[in-house]
């Protein structure tokens, strides 16, 4: 019995030493007010309490005793590989033991537990950037609520991950920071998915990025090269995880140019001293603040959601090109949930050029495998059949079907763009409307752009010229490149590309397009019709929308097959509209 009672001052010191013990006795912060909790003094008053028993029985256990007398307390003490049982002894006696050896005790075993346990970073550090942070999210509760209902899908597998790689499990909190766990988020600076990669960033670490998928809304993809560049700026910083989270916001160039002027200061070259830009000095303060406040909620006034210890998804190899909606069916899932767990999908279906893969439910993967393992490969895509007409060029078929030239040509084995009337084509098409596709690339757009506008604008469709630009047409419909960029789900900076049709918010009294965009069009000796997205409002009729933009009733209820019926305000009506003969 004495050799069993040296293991005690061991397990306890590797609480006592972690860093981690002392944070219930910060400054308690009220869900509601975000201020100083005035009892925070009874935490105080409990955590001496606690620090006696231990003292107690630390004393006790040096004291050499027979070893024909068994203490059940000590007993539960020094047994630690079954201190964590599925089924726990919840006696008294067997709580105040755990109180004693585990500060975590108190907490369920979910995987907030997980990272409590695997937390690694310094939590007792005080910084008025950590407390401003910690205000923020102590008084949000729904905001946790919202992030942990979307973590719960991804979290489980970035924790192995980081277990598998022995990186710390802090670093998990990272995509609350970057994106709110949102796999489709998709910031100013063009960049995507969880863990928001720019475009150049991505390709450089292996996220292929294309019409059919964007590896960097991947969530194994994104994880994994995450984790690469993590691991690749903490070497490049010399094992400082803190300078290598500031260099993954803001770029390694930028970190490194501000420790220079410091060394050359005189200064400090750690994080905190370092001046960096607004938004990365705030970045860090964030990671640390939420470590701080999963590490013990109650502190703060917050309740943590339970986080499922089980994985949540599964991988499995479909081997080629398949049909997400079909895919969904023989999975048991909404296509909606199929699309959650596999963001990376821009189409209604897999890249044909892989990856080969779906994530589902961990529940359902044994019989996806099952009715996979049954369909014929032949029967995973649905196809149509075209007969080119006279007039018909590949990029106006594409535009009719939604897919692009390429995949026509890869589909019939084209290797030129020379089509003949006559000639069948095969194109790929989805097998249930686009409606049902509600997470495609195509449907989010739609809904961001349905989704800008307030009632006293309007939506006017514009395509793209060759030669625009943002600031071009910002210019001509008087409105700013952001609210233009954001309405189209695209950042200031991104490529616009001719034929492309963006959505802009107009107010109600303002006509359609201004004389900058007629002059410029007559300048660049371009047609001037533009499609107009019209959406109707009360009192209006065929006549009054005819007159008001100078066409025909025909060719309004042509265009949108329609016949004498009335209007409903709200309706949406496509116009094809001559710029240059508005008044």
């Amino acid at each position: 019995m004495a050799s069993k009672r040296l293991l005690i001052p061991l397990a306890v010191a590797g609480f006592v030493t972690s860093g981690c013990s002392t944070l219930p006795a910060l400054s308690s912060f009220s869900q509601t007010t975000a201020e100083p909790n005035p009892e925070a003094s009874a935490d105080v008053s409990e955590q001496v309490l606690v620090e006696s028993e231990l003292d107690t029985a630390l004393d006790e256990a040096a004291q050499p005793e027979p070893e024909t007398v068994f203490d059940p307390l000590l007993a539960d003490l020094t047994a630690t590989e079954y201190l964590f049982d599925a089924e726990p002894d919840l006696s008294a006696e067997n709580l105040r033991a755990r109180a004693v050896y585990d500060p975590y005790a108190q907490y369920p075993e979910d995987l907030y537990q997980t990272l409590r346990r695997g937390f690694e970073f310094d939590l007792t550090l005080e910084d008025p950037r950590i407390t401003s942070q910690l205000r923020w999210y102590a008084s949000h509760q729904s905001y946790f609520n919202r992030v942990s209902e979307r973590a719960g899908r991804y979290m489980f597998h970035i924790v192995a991950e980081l277990q598998a790689r022995d990186m710390p499990l802090d670093l998990a909190l990272l995509p609350i920071v970057e994106s709110a766990f949102d796999p489709f988020a998709y910031s100013h600076g063009s960049a995507a998915g969880m863990w928001q990669f720019i475009p150049s960033t991505g390709r450089m670490f292996g996220l292929k990025q294309d019409w059919w998928y964007d590896g960097r809304r991947d969530v194994v993809e994104s994880t994994r090269a995450a984790m690469e560049y993590l691991d690749q700026l903490n070497d490049m910083f010399d094992g400082d995880w803190l300078l290598a989270l500031a260099a993954y916001n803001s770029g390694p160039g930028t970190v490194m140019r501000a420790m220079r002027r410091n060394r050359a200061e005189g200064k400090p070259t750690d994080f905190w001293n370092l001046d960096l830009p607004r938004e990365t000095e705030a970045y860090v303060p964030k990671m640390f603040a939420l470590a701080k406040l999963i590490h013990s909620p109650e502190t703060y006034g917050i309740e943590l959601p339970l986080l499922d210890t089980e994985p949540f998804f599964e991988i499995v190899d479909v081997g080629s090109q398949i049909d997400l909606a079909q895919a969904a069916t023989m999975a048991d899932m909404d296509l909606s949930d199929l699309y959650l767990l596999n963001p990376g999908f821009n189409q209604w279906a897999t890249n044909p050029e892989g990856p080969h893969r779906l994530l589902v439910h961990a529940d359902n993967a044994a019989g996806f495998r099952e009715r996979l393992a049954d369909l014929p490969l032949d029967s995973r895509m649905a196809w149509q059949r075209y007969t080119i007409e006279p007039g018909d060029s590949l990029l106006t078929i594409a535009r009719d079907f939604g897919v692009t030239v390429a995949i026509i040509q890869e589909a019939n084995d084209l290797n030129g763009s020379m089509i003949r009337a006559g000639d069948a084509l095969m194109i790929p098409t989805a097998s249930a409307s686009s409606n049902a596709y509600s997470m495609s690339a195509d449907q989010r757009l739609e809904r961001r752009q349905n989704a800008s506008g307030s009632s006293d604008t309007r939506r006017v469709d514009y395509v793209v010229q060759p030669g625009d630009s943002f600031w071009d047409i910002s210019r001509e419909f008087d409105v700013t490149v952001q609210s233009l960029a954001r309405w189209n789900n695209m950042a200031p900076r991104d490529v616009i590309r001719p034929g492309q049709t963006l959505a802009v918010w107009v107010s109600n009294d303002a006509t359609p397009s201004t004389n900058a965009s007629v002059s410029s069009s007559v300048r660049n000796g371009r047609e001037v019709v533009r499609k107009v997205g019209y959406v109707v409002r009360a009192g209006d009729s065929l006549y009054r929308i005819a007159n008001r933009f100078n066409v025909r009733i025909a060719d309004i209820q042509n265009w949108n097959t329609i016949g004498q019926e009335y209007l409903q305000p709200g309706q949406r009506l496509t116009l094809y509209v001559d710029v240059t003969r508005l008044q």
